[in-house]
């Protein structure tokens, strides 16, 4: 039940994304690049206040092992992946145009991606049983779809994100019935 749970999730996220992406695409991806930077830039934050408070509790305190003898403080590492994380998420939050340019190329790949997964679920599926032609269909366009928008990146971000959007949109559709099917399937299968 998990896997048809987390492929209904994984089809409802993409399914929403699209959506957005089609109705309002300039906005959507603006705000997905700014909510990332600001996601980096809290988690950079919160690495460099646990190095700083280990650092500040470090000094105060004194290990003992058992016999009595004091063993040597351990000074906690530099956090530089925590710097470089709020540099990143400073540069996502505050000029995302910079990256936007970048991310048909993102989601180029994640649906390239998703539709290696859809083919990796129909092969596995089809080992404990028929799994009709049609059902190769989906995965192959959605296969497509994702190397047209990574071989062929235009520079208004308008077009690329409609053919992302329409994309995460059929993605989306074709996990969930695919995932319900092969559920449906299973459940037949271990019954007998």
């Amino acid at each position: 039940m998990k896997v048809l749970q987390s492929s209904i999730f994984r089809a409802i996220c993409a399914i929403i994304v699209g959506i957005l992406l089609i109705k309002n695409p300039d906005d959507t991806v603006k705000g997905i690049t700014i909510a990332t930077g600001v996601l980096f830039l809290l988690s950079g934050v919160i690495s460099c206040a646990v190095y700083f408070s280990a650092k500040i509790s470090n000094v105060d305190e004194h290990v003992y092992d058992a016999s009595g003898r004091l063993i040597p403080d351990i000074k906690p590492a530099f956090p530089v992946v925590g710097l470089g994380s709020i540099l990143f998420g400073i540069i996502l939050a505050l000029i995302p145009e910079t990256f936007i340019q970048y991310l048909m190329y993102f989601f180029g790949a994640i649906i390239i991606f998703g539709a290696l997964n859809q083919f990796i679920n129909l092969a596995q599926a089809k080992r404990r049983f028929g799994v009709p032609l049609v059902y190769w269909f989906f995965p192959s366009i959605t296969l497509i779809a994702g190397c047209f928008i990574i071989l062929n990146p235009i520079e208004a971000a308008g077009l690329p994100m409609l053919v992302i959007g329409c994309s995460l949109i059929f993605y989306g559709i074709t996990d969930g019935i695919n995932a319900f099917k092969i559920n449906r399937l299973r459940k037949t299968q271990n019954n007998l």
